[in-house]
């Protein structure tokens, strides 16, 4: 019993922490759902999207919804 007593007091850094990683995993998932979903100008801008989102998980999220959504038909 102590020892889920233990697991469940986390306190404010850990909530936090782990709020930070669902996020991170989130916008993840959201922009790999966006590009397969997606009809782009050019077929193979779809396969480019989809590389630099799982090669370069945050930077490639990131400019995916600055540039690559604008991209798309």
């Amino acid at each position: 019993m102590n020892n889920l007593l233990l697991l469940l007091d986390i306190g404010t850094g850990g909530l936090i922490l782990i709020f930070l990683v669902l996020a991170y995993f989130g916008l993840i998932v959201f922009c790999l759902l966006d590009a397969v979903r997606a009809t782009f100008k050019d077929s193979a801008t779809k396969i480019v999207w989809v590389l630099v989102i799982l090669f370069a998980p945050f930077l490639g999220s990131v400019l995916y919804l600055v540039i690559g959504r604008n991209s798309k038909i």
